[in-house]
């Protein structure tokens, strides 16, 4: 495993760290009154489409999974669309499993919308990006020893970090402590937004301190 490739990773990993911290932070400088608890789901936008560029940005330059094979424009045109409707999919998909586990089915369906698009920027577009459209891929990348690269290794990581931060991130709601940031879903996109940075942050670090033991075979 070529050191290099993991500095790629870091690096890579280390930009879409830092987008996160800037829709924090830079929006306020031309928006009255901006905060990450009091224009929540404005953040939650900007979040969203901030992380969602920068990762096919650095999929374009960086090409981590580039095959071997050239498609033509139509091709191309196809494999868009569909990433497009497999991402909304998924919206519609969390926005579900979001309302069984608890989230108002009625009310604040917008709050829960935005937050099931968060969710999906940090887990289904970075499978999307890396590994396109390909269901069969999915699966097998998130099976036990199913990841053929690191680029894969760390889309495991970054996609289960943010699935449990949002998990945990409910365990305040229900608490009768009055707190503005836990007026829904605020500490649910907290919690999926943290675990994301984590597992971003976590991914090469893990992969560097095992890279003697990981051995990633074609299939």
């Amino acid at each position: 495993m070529k050191e290099a490739e993991i500095r790629r990773l870091l690096a890579a990993n280390l930009l879409c760290v830092f987008s996160v911290i800037l829709t924090a932070v830079v929006p306020a400088f031309f928006w009255d009154g901006f905060t990450i608890l009091g224009t929540h789901l404005a953040w939650l936008c900007i979040c969203s489409v901030c992380v969602s560029t920068l990762n096919v940005i650095l999929h374009l330059v960086l090409k981590p999974n580039l095959s071997p094979k050239r498609s033509s424009f139509a091709q191309k045109i196809s494999r868009f669309l569909k990433c497009c409707i497999y991402f909304f999919m998924s919206c519609i998909l969390f926005h579900a499993i979001i309302v069984l586990y608890g989230a108002p089915l009625i009310e604040s369906v917008t709050e829960t919308f935005l937050f099931a698009v968060l969710l999906s920027t940090f887990t289904t577009l970075q499978c999307l990006c890396l590994l396109g459209p390909n269901i069969q891929a999915w699966i097998r990348v998130f099976t036990k020893n199913g990841a053929m690269s690191i680029w894969e290794s760390s889309l495991q990581i970054t996609t289960m970090c943010s699935i449990f931060g949002a998990w945990f991130g409910a365990f305040p709601i229900p608490l009768d402590w009055d707190r503005p940031w836990q007026v829904w879903p605020i500490s649910c996109s907290l919690g999926a937004t943290f675990g994301y940075m984590a597992g971003l942050i976590i991914a090469p670090l893990w992969i560097h301190w095992n890279r003697k033991q990981l051995t990633y075979k074609s299939r």
